[in-house]
């Protein structure tokens, strides 16, 4: 029998452990050794507030990773008030260049938990969101910054699509495996309110503190202490799990699996539309709007965008849930459809110029996109427990846990390429004809055709190769 009287700072005071599982070890620089959340007794006595604890302070920094990942989106539009000079093209690569940075950060990103420690890793990913914050209102307060430098200080933000990464690895070696889907939709859904919670600040607070014109580096200052603040509680109260172990391997064999491409472009169809749309949502509404050119009109329309980042972020669990209900590939394929029809309606009213139309279809978009989102997830652990190339030739359940942990990393990097090719599509649409509507008729036909290969895929050879209920 082994007994435990060791007190964290997040453990129930006085709390005795009584099991052979070998004790809590709680060591210098936050570090827990023999940390095991499938042990119920260790779960209930200790491991629960710890892990809890520490979900809510990865939660905060990842919330800020989203606010800086997402801060060009809104700053671009007000670039010309703030006497700059941009061309339409060199604009939309402002937006698109921190998605090309963060999803390709999400893949190193991946392997830092293991490496330094969640608590060690959160202190530094957050600190480093000071790089861009800063940048960018250096930047901006001087019209006369160089387009390559604007560029070079935008990639930067990509530090913050980078946290999603270490973040949700982070968190999964926290929890048991009943608790883990509810404390990662919880870890991805409050990451990504970020997104909204900065397309509706940013706007109010550069205006708010200049009469008649904009302060477009407070877009960065504003940041600058809740970073800080974010730094100091992991810092303070997140933990280091000796036990979380990196998977190299696992990675490698995933890349191997034909199910990983296939669900990697579904994903970029779900998450890659809302983070990508989400970018150029405030740019549409300055286009398609001219009328509100007014810095007080304009303000108020433009802070109106938050609700589309909101919105998909608030239907994302929702769209995990539906899907154990009724199934994650048909909750798919609905999503898809959805966003099809939701589409071209738009394209089909905006000769009307009727700006609650526009916006209440985008953000009906932005629902469907977060219902798919969370259900092209849901289906991911599920098809390489069933299905898999692994799973096929008898491997353990343990072994196709990690090939579907590695999965997830890996389809959540692709998938946020998304931000990058939206924009960019809309900028080459815009170039070549003067108008978005080509490039919204493509997302149509993208759509059409993810929802047709998540069909083929998962629903009607379902049967044939033993998926069941993907």
């Amino acid at each position: 029998m082994t007994v435990d009287r060791t007190v964290d700072a997040g453990a129930q005071p006085g709390y005795t452990r009584t099991t052979d599982a070998p004790a809590l070890e709680f060591r210098p620089g936050r570090w827990i050794a023999n940390w095991d959340a499938e042990n119920k007794e260790q779960w209930e006595t200790a491991g629960r507030a710890i892990a809890r604890r520490n979900l809510n302070w990865s939660i905060f920094a990842e919330f800020l990773g989203f606010v800086v990942w997402q801060l060009w989106s809104i700053v671009v539009v007000q670039l010309p008030a703030a006497g700059f000079t941009f061309s339409t093209s060199e604009v939309f690569w402002l937006i698109s260049m921190p998605s090309l940075v963060g999803a390709t950060l999400r893949i190193p990103y991946t392997f830092m938990v293991p490496r330094f420690g969640g608590r060690n890793w959160t202190i530094v990913s957050a600190l480093l969101l000071l790089i861009p914050s800063t940048g960018l209102a250096l930047c901006v307060s001087n019209p006369d910054t160089p387009f390559g430098v604007m560029l070079l200080v935008a990639a930067l933000a990509g530090f913050g699509g980078g946290n999603f990464a270490s973040s949700m690895a982070n968190i999964t070696f926290f929890y048991p495996a009943r608790e883990k889907g509810w404390a990662l939709g919880l870890n991805a859904a409050g990451g990504n309110l970020g997104a909204a919670v900065a397309q509706l600040a940013v706007p109010i607070v550069i205006t708010l503190l200049a009469a008649g014109t904009v302060n477009l580096p407070m877009a960065g200052w504003m940041w600058v202490p809740f970073i800080l603040l974010a730094a100091f509680g992991a810092f303070k109260y997140m933990n280091n799990l000796t036990t979380a172990k990196g998977d190299v391997a696992g990675s490698v064999a995933a890349l191997k699996e034909p199910h990983l491409w296939v669900m990697a472009l579904l994903y970029i169809g779900t998450f890659g539309s809302f983070i990508g749309f989400a970018g150029v949502f405030p740019k549409l509404i300055k286009d398609y709007f001219p009328e509100f050119s007014s810095i007080a009109v304009g303000t108020v329309a433009l802070s109106l965008a938050f609700l589309g980042p909101l919105v998909g972020s608030l239907a994302r669990p929702y769209g995990g849930r539906m899907a154990d209900r009724m199934g994650g590939a048909r909750m798919t394929v609905a999503a898809f459809a959805a966003m099809a029809v939701i589409t071209l309606t738009m394209i089909w009213t905006l000769p009307l110029k009727n700006f609650l139309l526009f916006l209440v279809l985008f953000l009906m978009l932005f629902t469907a996109s977060g219902f798919g989102n969370g259900a092209t997830y849901r289906m991911i652990p599920v098809i390489f427990a069933t299905s898999s190339r692994a799973a096929r030739k008898g491997a353990s359940s343990v072994a196709t846990q990690r090939l579907a942990s590695s999965a997830l990393g890996l389809i959540s990097a692709i998938g946020a390429y998304g931000g990058f090719v939206i924009p960019q599509v809309l900028n080459a649409s815009s170039t070549a004809t003067g108008s978005y509507t080509p490039a919204f008729y493509g997302f149509v036909g993208a759509y059409v055709l993810m929802l047709l290969v998540c069909w083929t895929c998962y629903i009607r050879n379902a049967g044939r190769n033993a998926m069941g209920h993907v």
